[in-house]
């Protein structure tokens, strides 16, 4: 057995380094390829090293059983998949390796060149080096266009974000390849050219300089820099705790020293961290459950301090070149716990963020005010989008990407999503548009509760309904065509944008591929479902669906109508030779009909077990007035029936038991 991704095979996988991460890096593929008969090897020089990474994945995996995220089954052969081995031999063959060894240029040279005789021509091969750049790595590996840095996150096996930096001479598709592996395995990897540090380093680490520059200049103590940092950066933990939890002294040391060197002179090591890392103690943090007073003035002026410094990074790194805004927001978040930090700006005010700035660079003349910012100011802030946008052949390809929600649907992705469309649409070299969510769990997992339960009124509710119906309505208006990329589970408002689609494509024997889950919170598909599902499936289909909240598979999709294709290949190459077809007239569709539905029975008598029944009431009257009018008016129909739930108790008792307690608790609904 094999894992197989595109083009590529992977039977053998192999980590090297047995120390902090590489056990983590290891663990996370025993994780993914538990079921693929991949074998997987961790090599190390040193034989404690092994035996007491052996110990702690092992440890971990009988952690996951008892809580019941791994099966026994899985746990066994997540165990058993796993090499440990000092025997660089047992690395021969493979199809993947991913060094994680120490931070020294010269034992990475060795570790590889060792590989270069061990491995075919085509396995791949990935450094997790948190600093150095790919040129340097791989100076002396002949076939370099295979070769990358793969910088992991800690803790490896459970933080998504993951930078991959390839070289100048590391083949596009090569690069191409790896960043959809990742994304196929779960991780959230962004694309970063080589410079030293990569673009995420400098940040966390200058963050550490801001915040013990301040300790030095006695602006406040480690707990109270730490506690401001919370607050003010939204950090998990501060600088001072993040450092002490992953033995960071010695690596940021040393790499603000080199970034002093490549990047601009304020990089420096401050001497309170050069002395610290000599001695080898730890900071003073705070113990959990700790108090730390802080006075107004003193929290005011550590505030100013960080966002300031803050600020000034993130837009430092655009400037470099090496990212991008969206990208470099969304892993920043992800990957270091922290306020992303181009919608802090935003949030902010941008005139704020830039005296903030321009405070920082006066007090630290080595940093000069980044000419990024000064454009976002002039911009009145920052451009920022979570739809990532590619072309292939000729089919604008358009990303929903909020992994950390699911993708779910707010009004400003609607909002960012119609923008991409517009442009695809006035854009003479494109010929369609392919839609589809990032990663492979969810297309979109429906609207943004946070976003619903904050509305308040039955007018504010049906202002929502029609704000989402206004772009769902534009895809459907859309004068090219337009195929949606069922990449995951598309729920409420992801299955609401997807019928409105000219076509869907799903992965095939998805076991939970649509579903309409509103009842269960206590309220009705606002963005179109009660409407576009009778058109396509029928009235009755749509109305157990709907009424029930049931999850439809991929298979019963294709068998009522909901989607128009199933594939085992390439979903998204599936989708693009879709789009094109239809575009030139090789497939023809039958657009969702407008008119009123002719035929329409009496509503059913259906079972629907602990739901609300007056949120049933409504659902029905919305289904079945709403299919006995033209579709626009049934959208408004919908919109003013979405505006009813307000009023009841129901809604609110669905959206708080969602909130508190997840979608496995059923709510105790009242019927009223």
């Amino acid at each position: 057995m094999a894992f197989s991704y595109k083009t590529r095979s992977l039977s053998k996988v192999v980590v090297i380094g047995a120390g902090q991460i590489g056990p983590d890096i290891c663990l996370h593929f025993s994780k993914v390829f538990w079921n693929q008969g991949v074998q997987l090897v961790l090599i190390d020089i040193s034989e404690d090293a092994l035996s007491n990474a052996q110990a702690r994945m092992e440890k971990k995996i009988d952690k996951g059983q008892e809580t019941g995220a791994f099966r026994p089954e899985m746990a066994q052969r997540m165990k058993s998949a796993i090499t440990y081995t000092s025997d660089y031999e047992k690395a021969r063959n493979a199809d993947l390796v991913v060094e994680a060894a120490t931070e020294n240029g010269q034992v990475k040279d060795l570790i590889f060149r060792q590989l270069e005789k061990l491995t075919g021509d085509d396995c791949i091969f990935l450094s997790n080096s948190s600093h150095m750049q790919p040129e340097v790595i791989f100076e002396n590996i002949e076939n370099k266009a295979r070769c990358l840095v793969a910088h992991y996150f800690f803790p490896a096996e459970r933080n998504p974000v993951i930078e991959i930096v390839p070289g100048a001479q590391t083949a596009p598709d090569i690069t191409a390849l790896v960043l959809g592996f990742y994304e196929t395995i779960g991780k959230i990897p962004i694309e970063v050219k080589s410079s030293y540090g990569y673009a995420i380093d400098p940040i966390f680490e200058g963050l550490c300089q801001v915040s013990i520059l301040c300790l030095e200049k006695g602006y406040g103590t480690v707990k109270q820099i730490d506690k401001i940092a919370q607050e003010s950066l939204k950090q998990g933990v501060g600088s001072f705790t993040a450092l002490n939890l992953t033995g960071g002294n010695p690596i940021t040391n040393h790499g603000l020293e080199e970034m002093r060197k490549t990047h601009i002179p304020w990089f420096r090591s401050p001497q309170t961290l050069q002395d610290i890392t000599r001695s080898g103690e730890k900071w003073d943090t705070a113990k959990r459950g700790e108090v730390v007073e802080i006075s107004p003035e003193t929290a005011e002026a550590l505030r100013k301090q960080l966002l300031g410094g803050y600020f000034a990074l993130a837009s430092y790194i655009i400037d470099l070149g090496i990212t991008n805004v969206d990208d470099l927001n969304m892993a920043t978040e992800i990957g270091l716990v922290i306020a992303p930090p181009f919608s802090l700006m935003n949030q902010t005010g941008i005139a704020e963020s830039v005296k903030l700035v321009e405070a920082f660079c006066a007090e630290h003349p080595d940093f000069p005010f980044p000419e990024s910012l000064k454009k976002a100011n002039a911009a009145g802030g920052w451009t920022i989008s979570r739809i990532k946008r590619s072309t292939i052949d000729e089919v604008a390809v358009l990303t929903i990407r909020r992994p950390q929600a699911l993708n779910a649907l707010n009004l400003r992705v609607l909002n960012e999503l119609k923008a991409e469309l517009e442009k695809a649409e006035a854009d003479a070299s494109i010929k369609g548009v392919v839609i589809t969510g990032f990663g492979v769990k969810a297309f979109v997992s429906g609207a943004d509760i946070q976003m619903l339960a904050a509305l308040k009124t039955p007018e504010e509710g049906v202002q929502n309904s029609q704000d989402f119906q206004a772009t769902i309505n534009y895809i459907e208006r859309l004068k090219k065509p337009v195929v949606c990329a069922l990449n995951g589970f598309a729920f409420g408002g992801g299955n609401e944008l997807a019928m409105a689609c000219n076509a869907r494509i799903a992965k095939a024997g998805m076991k939970v591929m649509a579903c309409q889950p509103e009842v269960n919170l206590g309220f009705i598909p606002g963005a179109g479902g009660t409407q576009r599902l009778p058109r396509l499936v029928g009235v009755e289909k749509a109305a157990e669906i709907l009424r029930t909240g049931r999850p439809v598979s991929s298979r019963e999709a294709m068998e009522i109508g909901l989607i128009s294709l199933e594939t085992e290949g390439d979903l998204i190459a599936g989708a693009v030779a879709l789009t094109r077809q239809i575009a030139d007239g090789q497939i023809s569709f039958t657009p969702l009909s407008t008119a009123p539905l002719t035929g329409i029975g009496q509503p059913k008598t259906l079972e629907i077990g602990h739901l609300s029944k007056r949120i049933d009431e409504i659902l029905v009257d919305a289904i079945y007035e709403g299919a006995r009018l033209p579709l626009a008016e049934g959208l408004v129909y919908e919109s003013k029936m979405f505006g009813e739930c307000m009023k009841t108790e129901d809604m609110q008792i669905g959206l708080e038991n969602f909130k508190a307690n997840g979608p496995k608790v059923k709510a105790e609904f009242v019927n009223r």
